[in-house]
């Protein structure tokens, strides 16, 4: 079975049941999915800066309970270091830890902000935007 790296926006199309996330099914349909750290990190952020009581939080640690998640290790820390020194593209450091960790892993990150990654060399991006 195939592998993908989620971006957080797919992640969160899925978890809010947002008519964009039918357009990538197609990719997502028989894969395993992944998401990195970082996503997690994300998500956790958002349900505290929006104050989520213990019902919603529950409902998105069920969901995450899907997922593989991957943790950073020192392979994941030079690709993230080559990410983010890539010249004249500076780049989010969330967004450069979810490259990072599909490069590591050699995995096809799928995002709805191809623009975000499609300068990272060896990056193989699902995209439908």
């Amino acid at each position: 079975m195939d592998t993908l790296l989620l971006d957080t926006n797919i992640f969160s199309y899925i978890h809010k049941n947002d008519t964009r996330a039918q357009v990538y099914r197609k990719h997502l349909d028989g894969k395993r999915l992944a998401l990195c750290f970082m996503t997690m990190a994300e998500l956790y952020q958002w349900a505290r800066q929006r104050n989520w009581g213990r019902k919603k939080i529950d409902e998105l640690e069920r969901k995450l309970s899907a997922y593989v998640v991957l943790y950073p290790d020192r392979e994941t820390a030079w690709e993230y270091a080559g990410v983010r020194t890539i010249k004249g593209r500076p780049m989010d450091p969330g967004d450069a830890w979810i490259a990072a960790a599909a490069l590591r892993h050699g995995l096809a990150l799928v995002t709805h902000n191809r623009t975000d990654f499609e300068h990272i060399p060896g990056l193989v991006i699902v995209s439908e935007a």
